[in-house]
């Protein structure tokens, strides 16, 4: 596939003129850098590559034969209207995401298991009461998402000597994981026996609104850590199986409707943590490199690892 006309757009567009004006490495191409409000139906028609987190609000495919994703998340690409058009290739970034992910869930984990909270609120009382830290081999994670992201969340974990078990479409067995049960799989005993679910999913239409008020009714004392998508989570039986105890507590760093509403329940309760999105940050260097290589292979006929199943929505 050649690829001639390449618009760029999204939150990282000036950095990654910058980068790629810098490197040179565009040459023989016409680009264009347009901030996200000012891409123009013009634009896109005169575009035959387009890049960006998420398609703009006035998005139509025109002459466009590839979209790459600077993220690893497609769900707002899946979710234009229409069926997706069997000539136009998708792709996605992908970086060091699954390392990062380990890395903010892993803090998380670390936090619970040595009672950061406790001893801090003790602290605050002047109060003296030891009481013992658990060891990370001790407990038991459930990762819901068996990809390239939950088996290097996987392997970090079991670095540490924690148990992991995976959850997938298929439930075919994946490295680093204990053992891997499929969606219809998954029962009350392997999720009341948790101590962590970590949820990696991507946002399909089997994944929407999977975590609800039955899933919730299956914990005992976990903590639910979402770093996949916020429409897989029904937020009202998240905070329901809070104040329940069936959850003992919530980390949240992806949410439905993103900045998260003023008003949003999550931000006050006291058994949830929000962060804005971070634990797996697309850097415009990591972008950059993603891109040139699935440039490269694009026009070469080269191996697409990042290549998105349209059919499946990842």
């Amino acid at each position: 596939m050649k690829i001639t006309n390449i618009l760029f757009t999204g939150r990282l567009v000036d950095e990654l003129e910058g980068l790629l004006n810098a490197e040179e490495m565009l040459n023989g191409r016409r680009v264009r850098f347009v901030p996200d409000g000012e891409v123009s139906s013009g634009d896109l028609d005169w575009a035959d590559a387009f890049v960006a987190f998420h398609p703009t609000i006035i998005f139509h495919f025109g002459g466009i034969k590839w979209v790459h994703s600077l993220g690893a998340g497609v769900d707002r690409y899946m979710a234009l209207n229409g069926d997706w058009p069997e000539d136009v290739l998708l792709t996605r970034t992908i970086t060091s995401f699954g390392r990062k992910i380990g890395e903010y869930t892993l803090s998380y984990m670390l936090k619970e298991a040595q009672h950061h909270d406790r001893f801090r609120d003790q602290q605050g009382r002047g109060e003296w009461k030891m009481v013992a830290p658990r060891t990370l081999d001790e407990m038991k994670v459930v990762v819901f998402g068996t990809g390239e992201i939950g088996q290097e969340l996987a392997k970090i974990l079991g670095f540490f000597g924690v148990q992991v078990e995976g959850v997938s479409r298929s439930g075919r067995d994946k490295d680093h994981f204990f053992r891997v049960m499929s969606l219809e799989e998954v029962d009350d005993s392997s999720l009341g026996a948790a101590d962590f679910i970590i949820n990696t999913l991507p946002l399909t239409k089997e994944t929407a609104g999977l975590f609800n008020e039955q899933f919730f009714g299956c914990m005992n004392q976990a903590v639910f850590i979402n770093v996949g998508r916020g429409g897989t989570v029904h937020h009202g039986a998240l905070l329901n199986a809070l104040d329940s105890g069936a959850l003992k507590a919530a980390v949240l760093d992806v949410f439905e409707v993103e900045p998260l509403p003023a008003d949003s329940p999550l931000w006050s309760h006291p058994g949830v943590t929000v962060t804005p999105h971070i634990s797996a940050i697309t850097t415009p260097e990591e972008a950059v490199e993603c891109f040139l290589e699935t440039l490269d292979a694009v026009e070469s006929g080269g191996e697409l690892r990042n290549r998105v199943d349209v059919g499946r929505g990842y």
